[in-house]
């Protein structure tokens, strides 16, 4: 939302309108819309009032202090839990019922980091890995579904990958991909 106009403007528009200038001269004067003058001058009628409203403030948390400090002290007493065992906890150790992202939201606000990898051994829990020719790897070296479909589009036939799927960007820049 855009800032409202000072107090000085608005005190200035209301004197020149009091002093018997046309609205129209007003505006055009200090660089305001027209129904910006007619609003200033009905409220400075109506309510009296020279100056803006304060700001509303917005809306409120989804989770109010103290249910972060509920929230700070499960985290402290084991910090790999999932987010869903956090709503769980949260709410029955009298904190609010919040959805998922705002529990997410309120972590990261806190600075509150989940460990979620410590335990997963001792779990059974195996990392999730990435959709193969989705992405290129973090240490640079490509996925390996992407090398597939670069193998089968070089001459190479991989029966796992679909015709033309993906187009390497290579091939799009050349044209290659056109001729199919």
């Amino acid at each position: 939302m855009p800032k409202p106009y000072s107090a000085d403007l608005r005190e200035r528009v209301l004197l020149a309108d009091a002093a018997g200038l046309t609205p129209v001269v007003v505006a055009a004067r200090f660089g305001v819309g027209l129904s910006t003058v007619y609003l200033w001058r009905q409220q400075a009628r109506a309510d009296g009032r020279r100056c803006a409203k304060p700001h509303g403030g917005g809306r409120a948390r989804g989770i109010d202090p103290a249910g972060e400090t509920i929230l700070r002290g499960l985290v402290a007493e084991r910090n790999d839990r999932t987010l869903d065992e956090y709503r769980e906890l949260l709410a029955a150790g009298g904190g609010p019922r919040v959805s998922r992202p705002t529990l997410c939201r309120v972590l990261l606000r806190l600075g509150l980091r989940r460990k979620k990898t410590r335990l997963a051994k001792s779990a059974g829990i195996v990392a999730v890995q990435g959709w193969p020719g989705r992405h290129p790897g973090r240490d640079g070296t490509e996925c390996a579904g992407f090398a597939r479909a670069v193998a089968a589009q070089d001459g190479g036939a991989d029966p796992s990958m679909p015709r033309g799927w993906p187009i390497p960007a290579r091939a799009r820049r050349s044209g290659a991909a056109a001729s199919r």
